[in-house]
């Protein structure tokens, strides 16, 4: 295996780990917290007041009372987060979430990122070695196309080179 099959592929797993890390390991984190017990600061954080456009944990309106009063009902009853999101929209719409859900055309803000980063990295991949290629037979290769000097020019430089060479 030569050095360049093998760069490519440790840079090949190296971007199939980072997708495998972007798609699946947030789906993780949040099954996780969504088994665990709500609470009204965790909400407040994922959420926006209907009437500022605000996070609702910064909000200060009537509406968003309102709004914390439903969600300290729904955690009484022991419902989970993802329970209680999807209440929440039930009752206010989808413009109460803090984030689009992951479905439908919104699913392009969870996927596009991701895709572009590993897009750009795929395209450095690729095309480094080609530049350090050209760069490396730019440098081995004469000038071309120089005419070559006469052999007075010639020994007139070596005369002038060794006076400032030593």
């Amino acid at each position: 295996m030569t050095t360049r099959s093998r760069r490519t592929s440790a840079a090949l797993a190296v971007l199939a780990l980072a997708l495998f890390s972007a798609l699946v390991v947030p789906d993780a984190a949040a099954a996780a917290t969504t088994r665990a017990r709500a609470s009204l600061l965790d909400i407040e954080n994922d959420v926006m007041c209907t009437v500022c456009n605000e996070p609702l944990a910064v909000a200060d309106s009537p509406e968003a009372y309102q709004e914390r009063g439903f969600i300290r009902a729904l955690i009484a009853k022991g419902e989970t987060k993802a329970q209680i999101e999807r209440q929440l929209v039930v009752q206010y719409g989808p413009a109460v979430l803090g984030r689009p859900p992951a479905h439908g055309f919104n699913l392009t803000v969870y996927v596009l990122p991701p895709a572009i980063v590993v897009l750009g990295v795929v395209v450095l991949l690729i095309t480094l070695p080609r530049w350090r290629r050209r760069a490396r037979a730019a440098r081995a290769q004469p000038l071309a196309g120089a005419p070559p000097l006469d052999p007075a020019e010639e020994s007139r430089l070596e005369e002038e080179l060794s006076r400032y060479g030593g």
